[in-house]
Formats: structure tokens, C-alpha cells, sequence
């Protein structure tokens, strides 16, 4: 009894040692003599010492910031734009046997797909069309590494930095932008009132009555203001009889 009691104690170090715990979001890939045997799930696992080797891989999302890539567009202007890669293992046992560090790998990828993808396109492309050339390159990256059990679920560009030159031209031309649409704001309100004055003028000359009506009107927005001296303007019709009076008196003609 005495000589199986360092025989037990051994095997069950052995046990503990063997003993691997796996989280819910955790795969272990299982070398055995070298050679894949399996890919494990969560939970407690067993890992045979100097037999079995396990490699844990994490299946959770990863944000991975791409660093400013210079890149020269399609119309020949230089920018620096930067990215950030959402991608995840699907495939354990390909992230780990096809590729030595898949993490590495596809930040590479990204660089290079980033710059090939951006220097074929023009700035204003760039810069107005970030939707589309996000689904392009999410599409070319997946592709690319697909055969390692990556997805890419999303790409987004954060960030175009251009030179100063072009700042300048662009903030140029945005403000004659401006001045253009200013101008033609202001020549369509002149060209509106000018139609209300020439269709209120077309009324008055159909119904004169219109204009002492206004005359009134104007009357009484005079006297409603608080001033000292009010100018009256009287209509040519209530100075008529006045006018032929005078040249009777005088042996004139009335002028009209």
C-alpha cells in the first residue's frame, strides 16, 4: 500500500495537470502527436501531457485600427486615411493551422487592400462615398481571408486627412459655392417681386379704386405712428376744382 501511494499521487497530478478550462466564447484547438486531433468546446477539457497540445483561440469581435496609409488617388492627389476592421474567428482550426499569427495577417491585409482599393477612386469619390467603398473593401478583405476562418463583418474609413493646398482650394470653392447659390437666392426674390409689382400695377389700372383704397390705408398707418410732423400727399382729383376756379377767375383755360 505504501509503494501505490506515490503512484496515485503522481496520476493525479497528472490529472490536474491534464485539466483545461474553456470560457463559453473560447475554442480549443487540440494537436496530438503533432498531428490535429480536435477542436474542443467550452468547459472543463482534458489535455494529455507531453501527448496532447491546446491552442485557445477567441471567437469574440476584434476592432482593429488600421494606421494612415499614404495613399495617391485616382486623379493624382496625395491623402492619409486611416481605417478600423471588425472581424472574428468562425473557423478555429483554420485561424490557427493555416496562418502562424492571423491577427498580424490581417492587419496587413487591410493596409494593402486599403491603399489598392483607395487608388482607384477619385477624392470626391473618397469623400463623399465612404458607404460604398466601406461595403467594397469589408467584401475584398472577407474574401481574402476567408481561407484562414476570418469574417469581416464591417469596415470604416475614420478619417481622410488632406493636405493643406487642397483644404484651401476645397474651402475656396465651397465659399464661391455659396456666393453662387447666394446670388441666385436673391435674383429670384428680386424677380418674384418684381411680378407681384407688375400684376398689383395691372390691377390698379383695371380698378382705380384700388388706389384710394391703398391711399386710406397708408392714411392710417401714418396716424398711427407717434411723430410730430405728418405729410399729407392729396390726389390731383381733389385739386381739380380748385385749379379750374382759379383760371376762370383769371380768364385762363384749366390745364388737365
Amino acid at each position: 500500500m505504501i509503494g501505490l501511494f506515490p503512484v496515485l499521487v503522481a496520476l493525479l497530478l497528472v490529472v490536474f495537470a491534464s485539466m483545461r478550462i474553456l470560457n463559453e466564447y473560447e475554442r480549443g484547438v487540440v494537436f496530438r502527436l503533432g498531428r490535429f486531433y480536435m477542436v474542443k468546446g467550452p468547459g472543463l477539457r482534458i489535455v494529455w501531457p507531453m501527448i496532447d497540445r491546446m491552442v485557445k483561440v477567441s471567437l469574440r469581435l476584434v476592432a482593429m485600427d488600421v494606421p494612415p496609409q499614404d495613399v495617391i488617388t485616382k486623379d493624382n492627389v496625395s491623402v492619409k486615411v486611416n481605417a478600423v476592421v471588425y472581424f472574428k474567428v468562425v473557423e478555429a482550426e483554420k485561424a490557427v493551422i493555416q496562418v502562424e499569427d492571423y491577427i498580424y495577417l490581417t492587419a496587413q491585409q487591410a493596409q494593402t487592400a486599403l491603399r489598392s482599393l483607395l487608388g482607384q477612386v477619385e477624392l470626391d469619390e473618397l469623400l463623399a462615398g465612404r458607404e460604398k467603398l466601406n461595403h467594397e473593401m469589408q467584401t475584398l478583405l472577407d474574401k481574402r481571408t476567408d481561407p484562414w476562418g476570418i469574417k469581416v463583418s464591417n469596415v470604416e474609413i475614420k478619417h481622410v486627412d488632406l493636405p493643406v493646398e487642397m483644404q484651401r482650394a476645397m474651402a475656396k470653392q465651397a465659399e464661391a459655392e455659396r456666393e453662387r447659390r447666394a446670388k441666385i437666392i436673391n435674383s429670384e426674390g428680386e424677380f418674384q417681386a418684381a411680378q407681384k409689382l407688375a400684376e398689383a400695377a395691372e390691377i390698379i389700372d383695371k380698378h382705380p379704386a384700388a388706389l384710394t383704397l391703398r391711399y386710406l390705408q397708408t392714411l392710417r398707418e401714418m396716424s398711427s405712428e407717434h411723430t410730430t410732423n405728418t405729410i399729407i400727399p392729396l390726389p390731383m382729383d381733389f385739386l381739380r376744382p380748385f385749379l379750374a376756379m382759379v383760371n376762370r377767375s383769371s380768364g385762363g383755360v384749366p390745364k388737365e
